[in-house]
Parts: structure tokens; sequence; C-alpha cells
């Protein structure tokens, strides 16, 4: 039985995307079977669009679509058949195709009896996940697994469908964030290829904004760019996925900027080709404090990063351009980040990387050649809302902040734990503010998953609550 294995991109309740894709794809391959990931409107983040009936009847349609075309090959999508024309399904999960019994779920059984195993599950993408997932199929048939490229809201469907024969050999492995058709050969055992981490959160999140334009309509993206790590990454991650030319670049100094905030940023924007437009927020803060009692307190500090929300928002507005949310997991998990301010944002690239990652993502950008000036690298993290702000003013090294939560956030491990490694004193702190700061982050914008345990999804934190 001829098989081939369509790693597609689908979208979320756009049929006729869909369904056209799937279509066009059939139509030029010469088969038995064809597979396709799951495209139900649940399997692609459709959330309570299943309770829409009009939405559940234009997905059967959809599936009848498909069917009319009467292909000659045998078509699944993910656990749906479609030949001769009919829309087959199974309540066991077995199909008789081509003589051969094939087994449909979306989840491994490991004492299954049949022909072919095909897992058709969407499976979201989250660092270094990937080849404990593959390792973690250990099959006695041959078995293909079928994974959408895609967004569903903060989730990204990231592909690296494969294939493994009946010895638990790997024979067909597709690439990560990228279409692929392939003919699965179960003779042809191949070795795992194990993407650099930076490189699989590079290409992820690229693909994500690329996708989220995409699907909303936005063509050019607007941020704030302060000389500092974060917006830096941001800026180099947004050209990769949009282009220079849509992406647009504002530099808003303050009395409290330094030199090198402005001059950085310039040759940042260079080395990007992007445009940058200046506007010096001081003018601003003075028209506003006029005549009243100047305090330096946080409601100034605060004033600062709000009055560069509102610039930015201004832009994001005039332009039609999606404003990027700079901030990075660090700073979210302390509340490090103004409400209306610097927080302000229709999308975030960033937002489930540790300052941490933040400076490993860089460095990777720039092993090559410098594209984030180096001097932006080596610089301490600062807001400057006063003179000489340091991050580490207020927060402890990042090294020592990250890794704690990592520990309590991503890898859920109890605070006991977390002590034998760490100051009790600085542990307590850094999980009461953790849970002190989620009415921040229940206000913040939409950003990209890259963990299992992100903010944006798979941390569910009350508001209200009195045991931290």
């Amino acid at each position: 039985m001829k098989t081939v294995l369509a790693q597609i991109k689908l979208k979320t309740a756009d049929f006729n995307f869909n369904a056209e894709n799937i279509i066009n794809n059939a139509a030029k391959c010469d088969c038995d079977l064809i597979i396709f990931p799951q495209s139900d409107i649940e399997d692609l983040g459709g959330k309570d669009l299943v309770l829409d009936e009009a939405c559940r009847k234009r997905q059967y349609e959809f599936y009848q679509t498909i069917a009319g075309k009467n292909f000659k090959q045998d078509i699944l999508i993910g656990d749906i058949l479609i030949r001769n024309g009919e829309i087959e399904v199974s309540d066991s999960g077995f199909f008789d195709i081509q003589g051969k019994k094939v087994f449909v779920s979306d989840t491994y059984i490991d004492d299954v009896e049949c022909d072919l195993f095909v897992l058709a599950k969407n499976r979201y993408f989250a660092i270094n996940t990937y080849k404990d997932f593959v390792d973690s199929i250990q099959t006695d048939c041959n078995l293909i697994y079928v994974n959408a490229i895609g967004i569903a809201d903060e989730n990204i469907f990231a592909g690296g469908s494969f294939a493994k024969n009946s010895d638990n050999k790997l024979v067909l492995q597709m690439p990560v964030c990228q279409e692929d058709i392939e003919t699965v050969d179960f003779s042809r055992v191949i070795e795992f290829f194990d993407e650099a981490e930076e490189a699989q959160i590079f290409d992820a999140t690229t693909f994500a904004l690329k996708e989220y334009c995409e699907n909303t309509g936005f063509k050019k993206v607007v941020l704030g760019l302060s000389g500092g790590i974060d917006s830096a990454l941001t800026a180099v991650l947004a050209v990769k996925a949009l282009g220079a030319d849509n992406v647009l670049g504002i530099m808003m100094p303050s009395m409290y900027s330094s030199e090198g905030s402005v001059t950085d940023s310039i040759k940042l924007s260079e080395n990007l080709g992007i445009k940058t437009v200046t506007e010096p927020i001081t003018p601003l803060f003075e028209a506003f404090m006029n005549g009243r009692e100047r305090l330096h307190d946080l409601a100034e500090e605060n004033l600062q990063a709000r009055l560069r929300g509102l610039i930015l928002m201004f832009y994001s507005n005039r332009e039609n351009m999606l404003l990027l949310s700079t901030g990075n997991k660090s700073e979210s998990a302390m509340g490090f980040g103004t409400l209306y301010g610097d927080l302000a944002g229709g999308y975030n690239m960033i937002c489930d990387l540790t300052k941490t990652n933040v400076y490993k993502l860089s460095n990777y950008i720039n092993r090559n050649r410098e594209i984030i000036p180096q001097a932006i690298i080596d610089k301490a993290p600062s807001a400057e809302l006063h003179p000489g702000q340091k991050d580490q003013d207020r927060l402890p090294e990042y090294e020592v902040l990250d890794d704690i939560i990592e520990m309590y956030v991503e890898q859920n491990k109890p605070v006991e734990e977390i002590y034998e490694k760490y100051d009790k004193t600085l542990v307590d702190e850094t999980v009461r503010k953790i849970y002190r700061m989620q009415f921040k982050r229940h206000q913040c914008c939409l950003g990209a998953r890259l963990t299992e345990r992100s903010f944006a999804n798979g941390v569910d934190l009350p508001i209200v609550q009195r045991f931290y």
C-alpha cells in the first residue's frame, strides 16, 4: 500500500482554505492512501465554536466538499476516512484500507494489533519536548504520526510529523513549521535530526507571528525600540517573519534615557533595514507634571511607560499596524511592567522566554555576524525610568530568578525542593510575586506559547487568593 503523509497548514474554522489545501495536495499525489492532520474545529483550537450549530454544519460540508471530488485514492483526514465519494467514521478506530488493518487514534496505545497505526493529534510546540515524544513511541507495528502546522491562539502546531516501522526504527521525520508531503517507506531507516533549542524557538516564534498576521489581516507591525535586549530580539524576529519593510520601530527617549539607548537602537535598525521614528516623551511628561508636585515615585515612572504606550497605540491605530509587546517571562512572573504602558500590545513573541533564554536566542542570532549590536547584549538591563536604574535594583540576578521560575512554574516543583538550592526567603518572595502579579498577566496581550507551562496557557493561577 503506497502511503503518503501530508503535513499541511490548517486554519481554525477556515473551511474554504482547509478544503482547498487538502484537495490540491490530494490531487497531485499518486498513492493508495494519503494521510492529512486532524481538521475538526475542536482539533484546531476552535474552543466554543464547537457549540455553534452553523459552524458544525459548515464543518460537515467541508468533508462533503472533499468527498465530492471522488479521488481515486483513500484519504484519511485525522480519524475521518473518505473514499469512493463517501465519508466514513469508525467507532472502534479500525478501518480496512486497501486490505490493510489501519487503526487511527489521537493517543498512542501500545497493544493494538494492526498493520498501520495512525496517530493523529495536533500537538502544540513546546521547547525540548519533541525528541522525548518521538522516543516515547515504542511500536511493534508500522506507525505514522501526523501533525498540522498552524496556530490556535497562543498554541503553535509546528508539524514534525514522523513515521516508524514495526522494528521501532525511524523511517521519516518531517521539518518543523513547514508544509511537507512525503511517501512513507517503512524500509528506509533514518537518523533522528535534533535541531538546536535556539533554532527551534527562532523557527516557532517567527512562524507564529507570520501566521497570526495572516489570520488576522495585519500586514505590518510596530514596536518600541528601547535600546534593550527584549525589544531588539523582538525586532529581529519580526523582520524574519514579515520582512524589514513591514516593521516600524519607535524610539521614545526620556530625560533618563542613556545615549546608548538611542544609538544602539539606530544601529539595530540599520542592521535590520527597518524604518524608525523618534518620539521623545519628555515634553509630554513635563506638560502633564506642570503644576504637580515632583515626587520621583512609582506614579511618575508608570506615567513614562504609559506615555510610551500611548504613542505606540497611536501609530498602531493610525497605520493599522499590529503592536508587538516585548515583555519576557521573567518580567511577567515578577510583574515587572506597566499595565497600559509597556505591557500594551496585540501580540508578544517572547512572553514565554525567560530573560536567560532571551540572551541565549540573541547570541544564537549573532552566531555568524552581529545583527543585534553587542552593546545591547552586554549592557545591564534597565527600564531607565529614573537615573542609574537597573533591573537588579528590584530583582534578583536573572540567572537565579529564571532558575526559580523554571523550577516552580515550568517544572511544577514543590517549594521545598527549590529551598534545597536557593535561600528560602528568596524563593518565598519570588513565588509570592508570581501569584500577586497574576492580575497583570490576566490583562496582557496574546503571545506565543513555547513551554508546557506558559502563562499564556498551562498555568492557571487565581487572581484573588490568600495562600501566598
